[in-house]
């Protein structure tokens, strides 16, 4: 009953916003995974980019000026990896802010040397446990399949990857999992992925994803789910069982 409720009323919201298709067409228009959704499942990903944008506040970071375009583009890509599970396993996002560029976190880091420095190094994009998702607008323009030396780079797809993760046990790299999936399994493929990866890094072998995928098995997960959707070719030749795990955890096949 309150999922009928909500949904008039976020239809209602929608309309008063004067949401179009001809608005969402013209605002993903040069993103190339976009083309990969036609008919129903196009239609589908559209509506649920307009509940998307309905439930969830977005506010700009800075000076930058938040428009039509940018939270609609923005809105698509995050509703990407959830087309097939459903808008509710967002639920726990509430905020999303944008700065134009890299942005600086409040907070200081500690560098090799030991070093402790007042302000961190400018970020592309943050996901916080209890809190928003930040985002810089000049990374998410930079998406594509080798926009991150070489490699497959979505800073919304990466940074909603964190947010799906962190709904089981925190950000570790293991999503919940579906009826049928096997957590063993999952730990089992992916960690076999990691260690193969170092080994390659050690012998100076070329990664098939971004290097930075090694940091932490959230980060692996991650940058394995950004892969996934802007370079799936990529994946499937070169780490087929991360590939078809992907698959069975989003319900979708980017190929």
């Amino acid at each position: 009953m309150f999922e009928h409720v909500r949904e008039w009323l976020e239809s209602r919201r929608i309309k008063e916003a004067g949401f179009t298709s001809e608005m969402w067409e013209a605002s993903i228009a040069d993103w190339p995974v976009a083309a990969r959704f036609q008919g129903e499942e196009r239609a589908a990903l559209r509506a649920l980019t307009f509940r998307f944008l309905v439930r969830k506040s977005f506010s700009a970071g800075g000076d930058f000026e938040l428009t039509e375009s940018v939270y609609m583009k923005l809105a698509t890509m995050a509703c990407v990896p959830i087309l097939h599970l459903g808008l509710n396993w967002y639920d726990h996002v509430h905020s999303i802010v944008v700065y134009e560029g890299d942005f600086l976190p409040p907070r200081t880091y500690r560098t090799a040397d030991g070093v402790v420095h007042e302000r961190g190094s400018g970020l592309s994009g943050e996901a916080w446990l209890r809190g928003p998702v930040i985002l810089s607008w000049q990374s998410i323009l930079e998406s594509g399949p080798q926009a991150r030396h070489g490699k497959a780079s979505n800073v919304v797809i990466h940074e909603f990857a964190h947010k799906l993760d962190m709904l089981r046990d925190g950000a570790n790299g293991a999503p919940p999992m579906h009826p049928g999936m096997d957590a063993g399994e999952w730990h089992d493929v992916f960690m076999s992925a990691w260690g193969r990866l170092e080994r390659n890094v050690e012998h100076h072998v070329a990664l098939p994803i971004d290097v930075y995928a090694l940091t932490s098995p959230a980060e692996f997960f991650a940058v394995c789910s950004e892969t996934f959707f802007e370079a799936p070719e990529a994946m499937i030749h070169t780490m087929p069982e991360v590939y078809r795990l992907l698959c069975l955890f989003y319900r979708q096949t980017p190929l």
